[in-house]
């Protein structure tokens, strides 16, 4: 190694906050590959970085017996005094071994650890500065689909997005901007940091609401429970301490307004903004909106409930394939068994 390589050194370790004594140990570790693997060589050798006079040396450690079976680790105690005046037998002794042409090897082995210590510095820099992201929206370009992985561009690292992540009937194309919410950001198997995203979960949805709806983000109005279906309908449930606020009112918007921009992202995606209450009767009734309620007959012990609505509004409360009491069960947390008026005079 020239003076130029360890000058290259000091500036790396301040440009790119890379500890010198950390790449000049992963430097030594690899000369020592390079040195068995270019010359056949068993010895035990340790290598010396002499950065004053800019030179590396390699020595071989060998131990002092009285006479010698393996050359490569064992010297004579006759040979081994040339080394070492006072070696006695026991002792390990450093024979210096460097073959003329090293100094090429080390520079071409110091240049390639370099590289690979600046790749992994920069991806622990990315990985530490999006780390803490978990929780978050990101938007990104998608990049390319794979196996039915959509990898999107997010700038500085990759995000991706499962299958199981992704919302059933959307269509994700090469290119398209998309927004999704960061379940995780970690390192694969090549140490490369990447940003584990979802559009399905219902924290995407929490974040979108918190964006568009400033007595959210404020923490005017409280998200109590979100439960969601993606792709096909999402409750929400909001409450407010300030008598003043109507928090599905402030949600929503008039004539839908406020929360416009969330249902264009969520697409065909339908949402029900509900509001939380501490009485189990009227949460559960509003929970089951868009159907009217007539009544709730609530079982504490069994945290179940019995609902009566209209005739008419049946099938609506249910909901098509049961979604909509689904959902409401899960929003609430209570069992809901729905009945029409006429199932309840008929005494079913």
């Amino acid at each position: 190694m020239n003076k130029e390589m360890f000058d290259a050194l000091e500036d790396l370790s301040i440009e790119k906050g890379i500890n010198k004594d950390y790449l000049l140990d992963a430097i030594e570790q690899a000369l020592i590959t390079a040195y068995k693997r270019n010359f056949n060589s068993q010895e035990n050798v340790k290598i010396v970085i002499d950065e004053e006079h800019n030179q590396i040396n390699v020595y071989s450690m060998k131990e002092v017996v009285e006479e010698c079976f393996d050359p490569a680790i064992e010297i004579e105690v006759a040979d081994a005094r040339k080394v070492k005046k006072r070696a006695k037998i026991g002792d390990i002794v450093e024979v210096e071994v460097t073959p003329k042409d090293f100094g090429r090897i080390a520079a071409q082995t110091a240049k390639q650890v370099i590289v690979q210590k600046i790749r992994e510095a920069e991806r622990e820099i990315v990985y530490s500065e999006y780390s803490d992201r978990q929780g978050e929206i990101v938007s990104g370009i998608i990049q390319r689909v794979e196996r039915n992985v959509v990898i999107v561009d997010l700038g500085k690292l990759e995000g991706v997005m499962t299958l199981n992540e992704q919302v059933p009937g959307e269509i994700y194309n090469v290119n398209d901007r998309i927004k999704a919410y960061v379940l995780e950001v970690a390192k694969n198997n090549r140490g490369v940091p990447q940003m584990l995203i979802s559009r399905t979960h219902p924290g995407f949805v929490r974040r979108l609401l918190e964006l568009e709806i400033p007595e959210i983000y404020e923490g005017l109005i409280e998200i109590k429970n979100i439960v969601r279906e993606a792709g096909s309908r999402t409750k929400i449930a909001v409450y407010s301490k300030d008598p003043n606020i109507d928090p599905v009112g402030s949600c929503v918007g008039p004539r839908g307004t406020r929360i416009q921009n969330i249902l264009n992202e969520l697409k065909e995606e339908k949402v029900d903004v509900v509001e939380w209450s501490e009485d189990p009767v009227q949460y559960i009734a509003s929970a089951l909106s868009p159907a009217t309620v007539l009544a709730v007959d609530i079982d504490e012990e069994n945290m179940a409930s019995k609902v009566v609505v209209p005739d008419n509004q049946l099938s609506l409360a249910i909901g098509k394939d049961g979604q909509n009491a689904r959902l409401s069960a899960k929003l609430t947390g209570w069992k809901i068994d729905i009945k029409s008026e006429t199932q309840i005079k008929g005494g079913e």
